[in-house]
């Protein structure tokens, strides 16, 4: 028996294994072509399929620096970022040059200091530092100023935070001796605003000023501003009344805000934030008014000026008057008085110019010619007198200044005070007292600078607020982070390489080498069994023997179930790393 199965058992090996680079090569030449090609290209497309997310999974986080490259020098902000060691890359679609999300503010600083800025492509006065040749025209030289002017007007406008870039066109006639043919120029601008922005009327109005002193004799009516999306932007700021309101709106607005800040800074201290609410209204009154009066007071007069005539005439010739009878007839002879009253009546009736007689009838001398003396002729008298009184006058000359305060109106409500137990730490509301609601009446008042006069109100009313008076802003969740994406690339990435390695390349690797996983576990153990077909019967009872170091005599399969655990327990005893290669063995061929 022992000799039949001598010489059943195939010739002992020489203990070594195939190898398993030549067994997987084996079982691929027994494929077909097809199959074979397949194959390949399967394993070749899952190396490089896991190769590209392990790189997308490894990629950092680039942001764009620069929205396009067009108007800068590209070499020298690769020049910059190289010598700064920052790494980049530029989107081939859209022209942005991009950089890691952590690197965006160093790069900046870094190209901000070497003097890369975008430079828009408007041609300024720089146009006249070329060389100009000798056969140069006047209508030449004229073109440049003019390019070179548009170029440096377009700087300055797109120099305005609004504006995205702006284009301008002047239209200059040339000048006329002649002033029936002068013509005055014109001008356009063209402007592009940023996305979501906007011109105020009085930043257009600033622009065409801009252009308006910026070329002589240009005025503002002959200016057209247009945006991008071919607005009239230059009508605007025609209707001077409308911004004339915006005006005093926006200074209302304004002097309404400085008065609730002033609140606001003396109540925040005493409640606290949110703990009260204040808003103010102001009525501004934007009337000129202009007014003159002039006052009188009758209680002081004064002397102005004075003007005094006296006037004396004397008439040296006879009678005078209408020519006639009574005329002419010369003056009657004098006859001496009898008695005093008959000579004072005499002497009476003595003619102007005729001697003077004295009572004996004889002529009265005069003692300082010792000339007679003659009786006077009649003489007129007048005495005339002009005086000029000025009373007190107050002229005043009153112009009021527009944005005058009317009235101011506040409103505060204050919310109920809060109270902590310190035994047990309870909270409590409790409302302000009527005094303590006057102490803040009297700050509220101060601060705007009451005036009981012009009619001004303020209003402290104390009222408990609502629990959802304000909304919680609740913190970015997690999810939203750029560390939480970067870990959920790698994961992924980690896993779709195992997915592919356990479920793709060792499935097919094992359908591969299959064939020769049985014959590599019967090498590896140095099972001498030969011959085994046919003598089902004849080895039935008979035991096997397992070569080695050692000789193990296994039981037959007909022996009990303890008998072979036995067996196999001593088998595992004496030689653990043989049985372990064996399991191992099966535990593949099952795969």
């Amino acid at each position: 028996m022992a000799e039949a199965l001598s010489d059943n058992l195939p010739a002992k090996t020489d203990g070594k294994p195939p190898l398993f680079g030549l067994s997987f090569l084996e079982n691929l030449s027994e494929m077909t072509m097809l199959r074979q090609v397949g194959l390949m290209v399967g394993l070749a497309a899952s190396v490089a399929i896991g190769f590209a997310v392990v790189l997308w999974s490894q990629q950092p986080d680039y942001r764009p620096l620069y929205g396009s490259l067009a108007g800068m020098d590209s070499k020298q902000i690769m020049e910059t970022l190289a010598a700064a060691d920052i790494a980049y890359t530029v989107e081939p679609n859209s022209g942005a040059l991009l950089v890691k999300a952590d690197d965006v503010a160093r790069a900046r600083m870094k190209l901000a200091a070497a003097g890369v800025t975008p430079s828009d492509s408007n041609i300024g006065f720089e146009i006249l530092d070329k060389d100009q040749g000798l056969g140069t025209s006047q209508f030449m030289e004229a073109t440049r100023y003019r390019r070179g002017l548009e170029g440096e007007l377009a700087r300055t406008i797109s120099s305005l935070n609004n504006v995205k870039g702006a284009r301008v066109h002047l239209a200059i006639p040339k000048s006329s001796v002649f002033v029936r043919d002068e013509r005055k120029p014109s001008a356009s601008v063209l402007v592009e605003l940023f996305s979501g922005r906007s011109l105020e009327p009085g930043q257009v109005l600033a622009i065409v000023n801009l252009v308006a002193t910026s070329v002589p004799e240009l005025s503002k009516s002959q200016i057209t501003v247009v945006d991008q999306k071919g607005n009239l932007l230059s009508d605007m700021a025609e209707n001077s009344a409308l911004t004339q309101a915006g005006k005093q709106f926006d200074y209302s607005r304004r002097m309404e805000s400085m008065l609730t800040q002033r609140v606001h800074n003396i109540l925040q201290p005493v409640l606290g934030n949110d703990r009260y609410k204040a808003e103010v209204s102001a009525d501004v009154d934007f009337s000129a008014v202009e007014s003159t009066s002039e006052q009188f007071n009758p209680d002081q007069p004064a002397l102005r000026s004075e003007q005094s005539t006296s006037e004396q005439r004397t008439a040296a010739n006879g009678p005078q008057g209408v020519p006639g009878a009574l005329s002419n007839q010369p003056p009657s002879a004098a006859s001496a008085p009898q008695t005093t009253g008959g000579a004072a009546a005499t002497a009476g009736a003595i003619q102007p110019g005729q001697p003077l007689l004295d009572a004996n009838g004889q002529q009265i001398m005069d003692p300082a010619t010792g000339q007679p003396m003659l009786a006077p002729y009649p003489a007129d008298k007048r005495n005339q007198s002009t005086k000029n009184f000025e009373l007190d006058r107050s002229i005043s000359h009153t112009k009021q200044q527009q944005g005058k305060i009317n009235r101011l109106s506040v409103s505060v409500v204050v919310d109920d005070q809060v109270k902590v137990n310190a035994a047990d730490g309870a909270v409590t509301r409790a409302p302000w007292t009527a005094d303590e609601l006057a102490r803040f009446t009297r700050l509220v008042q101060d601060a705007v600078g009451f005036d009981a006069s012009r009619g001004d109100s303020v209003s402290v009313i104390n009222m408990p607020f609502s629990a959802e008076r304000s909304e919680v802003i609740a913190d970015p969740a997690f999810y939203t982070q750029p560390w939480f994406w970067d870990i959920v690339k790698q994961v992924l990435g980690v896993l779709f390489i195992l997915v592919l390695v356990f479920g793709v390349l060792r499935p097919v690797l094992n359908n591969i080498t299959g064939g020769s996983k049985k014959q590599l576990a019967l090498a590896g153990g140095d099972v001498e069994l030969g011959g085994m077909g046919g003598l089902d019967g004849e080895l039935a009872n008979d035991r096997v023997s397992l070569g080695g170091p050692q000789s193990i005599l296994l039981p037959s399969p007909s022996e009990g179930y303890d008998a072979q655990l036995n067996a196999i327990k001593s088998l595992v005893a004496e030689d653990p790393g043989r049985v372990a290669q064996v399991v191992k063995e099966w535990i593949n061929a099952d795969e």
